[in-house]
Parts: C-alpha cells; sequence; structure tokens
C-alpha cells in the first residue's frame, strides 16, 4: 500500500497500526497539504459481506461523532485496484503515544494525571452515548494522549447505533479481555454501562501500574472479571485518595445496575476530586438502600424437570460407556509408552504445573527465592505504599495464591515503599519536560539548569543528580542540567568601507563572520577592488557565523565603458520606475531586497526591512529601458519586474 494514492487525493505514507479488521496508515492529503491516518479493511475480509457491513457500520457511527476527546473521521471510500477491493476510512492524525505506552513508561501515572484523562475519557463517552454509540473496547490501547496531554479517544470500530431493544453481543469475541465487563465475558447484554466498567478497568491500572485480574489464559482472565472481587487500590498504593477508589470500585461493579447509572454521574463525581481530592465520594456499592433485592432461586420441578432428568439419566448412560471406552484407551497407551519408554514419552502427555504461593509479606529477596524456585519468574511491577507491610515487602502478586499455572509464568509483584523511600528516574537524554513529569510522577521536586553544549539538543537533559536508581525521600529536588544548545558568541563589526577586498575577508573571517554578497559595482570615488558598502555598520553587535554583504567598486565608469554606446551615439539615460511593496502578512517584520542587472551589471538598489504594521510601501528606483529588477523577500526569490518604456 504505501505509496498508493486513495481517492485521487490520499498518498499512503507508512504503516503506523493495525487491529484484527483493518490496518491503518499514516497518509499525505494532497488536496489539503495534511497527514490523515486511513484505516483499510483487511484483504480477507473484503469478500465477507458480515464484515465488509461492520466496516461501513463503524464509519456512520463514528462520522456522527464530533467532539474534542474523539478523533475525527474526514471521509470514506471504496475502490477497486485490479482484482482488490478496497474499503477505507480517512480519519484525523494524532502526533502522539497510546496511554498504553504511557502507562509502560512511567509504571503508573501520577493521581492528577490520572484524574484528568480520566474526566476527558468520560467525556468522549458522554457524548458517544447521547449519541446512542456505545463503544465496547475501552482500553489504553485505543486511547490516544497528545503532546499536550489532550486524550483522543479512537476506534469506535465495534461500535453500534443502540436502538431501544436489547442489545447482545455476537459470537464474535469483542474487546480485550482484561478490560472485558463480566456481561461482555459472559456474551450477554451490553449497554452504556459495559464502557463505564471498562473505564474503570483503565483507571484502575493508570493509578497502580497493573491490571486487576492475571491468567495464563483468556478464558482464566474472563472468567475472573465474572467470578472474583477486584483487589482495592489502596490495597496496592495507599497514597491513592479514598474518593478516587471509591469511584473506580463503584464503576467496576459486577451488576450493570450496581454501577454508576449514567456516564454523566461518573463525571460529576470525578469533577468533585478534580478540584479537591479530600471531596468525599459517596459510596453506595453495597445497595443498601436499594428498594428491589435479589431473592434466592427456589428450587421448583415440574413435568419438564422430570423429563429433563430422565434425559439426564439417559446421556449418563451413554457417557458411562463412553467412559469404558475411553479407559481401554488410556490403558493402552499406559502399556504402549512403557514399553517404548515411559520417560521419553511423558512430556508428550504431561505438561508440569505448578500451585502459585502466597507472597504477600514476604520480603523481596525471599519473595523471589520462593517463586524462583517453583520455576515461576519473578517479575517487580513497581512500588507502592501500604502500612500495614515493613519496607520492601511484596504488597500485591499479579496472581492469586493457590491458582495452578505452568511453570515460568510470569508473577508479577509490587514492592512496598515503607518509609516513602523511591528511586530516581532517568532522565538523562530525554526532554526536560519528559524528564520532569518522570520526576513529578515518583513524588520528587525538580530544579532545572541550563548550561551550553555543542553535542547536546536543546531542551535535552544533560546530567542529574542524584543520579537514576539512587533511594531518596519523596520530596526530594532532583537537579536537572539541561543543555541550552551551543553557546552564542557576538563580536563587534569593522569598518570595512575603504579596504581591498582581500584584506575585508580577512577581517570578516577573524571576526568568525560570514562573506555574504559580494557585488561589484562602478564608483568614481573609489579605486577597483575596494569595498565602498557594508550591510552592518561599524559598532553592530553581531552573533558569530553572521553573513555580511559588500559592495566592491568596480571601478570609474568610464573605465568600465559603461554610460557609453556605440561610437558616435548618445548613451541611454536611466529613468525611474515605481514599485509597490506589501511586506508578508504572516511575521512582523520582512527583509525586503531588488536587485537591478543593468548592461551586464548586478547591483542591489534596495535592502530594507518593512514592518507589517507599516502597511504597503510605494518606492521608486532607476533603470534604462531593458534593466531587470529582481524582489526577494527574506532572501527567498518573488519575481522578475522589467524596465518598460
Amino acid at each position: 500500500m504505501i505509496g498508493k494514492v486513495l481517492g485521487g487525493r490520499y498518498e499512503i505514507v507508512e504503516q503506523i497500526g493495525g487491529g484484527g479488521m483493518a490496518l491503518v496508515y499514516k497518509a499525505k492529503c494532497r488536496l489539503l497539504d495534511r497527514f490523515v491516518a486511513i484505516k483499510i479493511l483487511r484483504e480477507e475480509f473484503v469478500n465477507d459481506e458480515e464484515f465488509v457491513r461492520k466496516f461501513r457500520g463503524e464509519s456512520q457511527a463514528a462520522a456522527r461523532l464530533s467532539h474534542p476527546n474523539i478523533v475525527n473521521i474526514y471521509d470514506v471510500g471504496f475502490e477497486e485496484d485490479g482484482n482488490n477491493k478496497i474499503y477505507y476510512i480517512v480519519m484525523e492524525y494524532i502526533k502522539g503515544k497510546t496511554l498504553k505506552d504511557i502507562i509502560k513508561e512511567k509504571g503508573k501515572l501520577s493521581i492528577d494525571l490520572a484524574i484528568d484523562f480520566s474526566y476527558q475519557i468520560a467525556e468522549a463517552l458522554q457524548h458517544a452515548h447521547s449519541n446512542r454509540i456505545f463503544h465496547r473496547d475501552i482500553k489504553p490501547h485505543n486511547i490516544m494522549i497528545t503532546d499536550d496531554n489532550r486524550v483522543k479517544v479512537t476506534d469506535f470500530g465495534i461500535a453500534r447505533a443502540a436502538t431501544s431493544s436489547t442489545v447482545t453481543t455476537t459470537s464474535n469475541v469483542l474487546g480485550s479481555v482484561h478490560y472485558f465487563s463480566p456481561e461482555q465475558a459472559r456474551g450477554g447484554y451490553t449497554d452504556d454501562k459495559s464502557d463505564i466498567y471498562s473505564l474503570g478497568i483503565v483507571m484502575y491500572e493508570m493509578v497502580t501500574g497493573v491490571l486487576p485480574y492475571q491468567g495464563g489464559s483468556p478464558i482464566t482472565v474472563a472468567l475472573k472479571h465474572v467470578q472474583e472481587d477486584i483487589v482495592p487500590p489502596r490495597d496496592i498504593d495507599g497514597s491513592i485518595p479514598v474518593g478516587f477508589e471509591k469511584i473506580i470500585l463503584k464503576s467496576v461493579q459486577k451488576k450493570q445496575a450496581d454501577r454508576y447509572s449514567n456516564i454523566g454521574d461518573l463525571i460529576k463525581d470525578l469533577k468533585k476530586i478534580k478540584s479537591n481530592k479530600e471531596e468525599p465520594i459517596f459510596d453506595n456499592t453495597d445497595n443498601f438502600n436499594s428498594h428491589t433485592k435479589l431473592m434466592p432461586a427456589v428450587n421448583v420441578e415440574d413435568d419438564n424437570d422430570m423429563k429433563n432428568k430422565r434425559g439426564t439419566k439417559k446421556k449418563k448412560k451413554d457417557g458411562t460407556i463412553k467412559v469404558v471406552f475411553l479407559g481401554i484407551l488410556l490403558a493402552f497407551l499406559l502399556a504402549f509408552s512403557i514399553f517404548f519408554g515411559y520417560y521419553k514419552l511423558k512430556d508428550y502427555f504431561v505438561t508440569e504445573e505448578v500451585v502459585v504461593p502466597n507472597i504477600i509479606g514476604l520480603e523481596e529477596s525471599e519473595a523471589r527465592k520462593t517463586i524462583e524456585d517453583l520455576g515461576l519468574k519473578f517479575v517487580v511491577k513497581g512500588t507502592g505504599k501500604n502500612d500495614k507491610y515493613n519496607p520492601g515487602e511484596v504488597i500485591y502478586q499479579s496472581i492469586d495464591a493457590n491458582t495452578t499455572v505452568k511453570k515460568e509464568f510470569p508473577i508479577e509483584v509490587i514492592v512496598n515503599e515503607g518509609e516513602g523511600l523511591v528511586k530516581v528516574p532517568s532522565g538523562v537524554n530525554k526532554d526536560v519536560k519528559d524528564a520532569r513529569d518522570l520526576m513529578v510522577n515518583a513524588s520528587l521536586d525538580v530544579d532545572i539548569e541550563y548550561e551550553y553544549s555543542d553535542t547536546i539538543p536543546v531542551d535535552v537533559v544533560m546530567k542529574q543528580f542524584p543520579e537514576s536508581g539512587t533511594e531518596v525521600k519523596p520530596g526530594t529536588t532532583v537537579r536537572l542540567i539541561v543543555s541550552q544548545g551551543e553557546e552564542v558568541k557576538y563580536v563587534t563589526m569593522e569598518n570595512l568601507v575603504g579596504k581591498n577586498i582581500d584584506e575585508a575577508r580577512r577581517i570578516l573571517e577573524e571576526l568568525e563572520l560570514v562573506e555574504g554578497e559580494i557585488v561589484y559595482q562602478p564608483n568614481e570615488e573609489f579605486e577597483e577592488n575596494t569595498v565602498v558598502w557594508q550591510s552592518y555598520e561599524p559598532g553592530t553587535e553581531l552573533e558569530i557565523k553572521t553573513a555580511v554583504d559588500l559592495y566592491v567598486s568596480s571601478g570609474s565608469e568610464e573605465e568600465n565603458g559603461e554610460e557609453h554606446g556605440e561610437e558616435g551615439t548618445e548613451p541611454i539615460e536611466e529613468t525611474p520606475i515605481t514599485f509597490t511593496l506589501t511586506p508578508l502578512q504572516d511575521r512582523e517584520e520582512t527583509s525586503i531586497k531588488i536587485i537591478r542587472i543593468q548592461d551586464g551589471v548586478t547591483q542591489v538598489v534596495y535592502n530594507k526591512k518593512h514592518k507589517v504594521s507599516d502597511g504597503v510601501a510605494v518606492i521608486t528606483l532607476e533603470g534604462k529601458v531593458g534593466a531587470l529588477f529582481e524582489i526577494y523577500y527574506d532572501d527567498i526569490y518573488q519575481t522578475t519586474i522589467p524596465k518598460e518604456d
């Protein structure tokens, strides 16, 4: 697809992403001269009417949405390339990172940043829900964060316009299992509250740095969403505000009715803690005041139940025959394996598994040994704060104790910071803004100092004190030494008028200035090769490497044979020519230069800076008929005007 032009205007530049149904490319819009993102349906689906219908439905649904926190849809199209069909959607190109990438980089986000991102995501969902569109795949991978921390929710690829009837998922598994709502895991009713649940999981991950449910397979994770209670965020990090924890826990209730009634109510609570983190949030997750209670099911048998039981007995009888047959088969296989060498074949029949121990409360080194002795992997996901445990002790493990997993399975843990000691992150070779955010998110203060550097780009951190990896108390000041680029040196311009051009060049070199445009022109006052004019007055402070233009005498006009026509004819006189000059409107000041080409001599006849506030300027110059006047704005050629009668 690279280099292909779609719709006669979108030139594919590079592939930037992809999902189960489509690939995403960066493209250049030739008409509007801007970059866009284009989602193209995968080739294996173009002949599948069901997939094409969903793909078109995506564009129609998403195009109805217009919100600053939702990626805009610009265009949709279809075209054929030989035997290939290409279905595509043209979207806003977002320069930034996914929220998942940011969480991976930072480990976990600061509370302020997490609340801000949560609020923006909720705002996007509120706009979609008001248009009866549910996302159904909210996860950090589908949330872009721009360079100025603006949230852009992407990929309403499985969104469908909701009607008043119940919406049920198809046999296709939608979204990512780690962010599934329980009803999605069961393949049941999904609505706006399914998006609220997924947003709750995203909020959980932002403030803890871990996912609440882990497992050896997608099915295991899905079952945990349905069956297991979530570990409260403050058990992982005690610094999380109580109000924010309550918002998260209410969002991830198993029953849809126990969650926020709508995304607007969630936004109201986020507003409260955004302005005041100590703002109390009403916690009604226990539903004590609910007027409707679920009663336990009563075991009542009717005729149908009896019929079902008789059918079950018949099935059990058939099952018994199958069990006997399988037993004989297994006995044969066992004898076969013993005969040919059980120890050579057992790996084909046996997968070694171990039971995960409880390591919460163990010191990190002891916990590591316990896990690794069982053939499992020990992975420190990050640090948290919990007053129940001592510094360095494990306060969270990703796989619950007594769970059976295969050997080599990774067990992620969070270690208690205890008395508040934190490891200083590395800001070296990072942009100063990113480095500062790293320190702030680690609860450290920042002091920034700038130094000149000939090798490190501007605004990139060169050194830091204390160094990365050092354990310090929260609030410790980290000093960042930041490059301010190459040191700028200034020199004082000398008088070059009256000096030979060779001497003038030597002086410019000594001053570390650059030779600019050298124009030779007749002059009655100065000898040939003598400087008669310089673009900067003597005594002017100039930055080194500044270009200096010089006018140099080419001798008198009589010596040059200028102003003389053929023998016995009158010389051609110069006459006025008028120019109307309009400075550029997109800048405060424009340098306008006019060069006259006449009788084989090139000469700068006008060179002046014009402010946009001065408006249009009208100037008059002299020239012979047939002379050419080249006009330059900020040294960029604009046009040539000939001198006419």
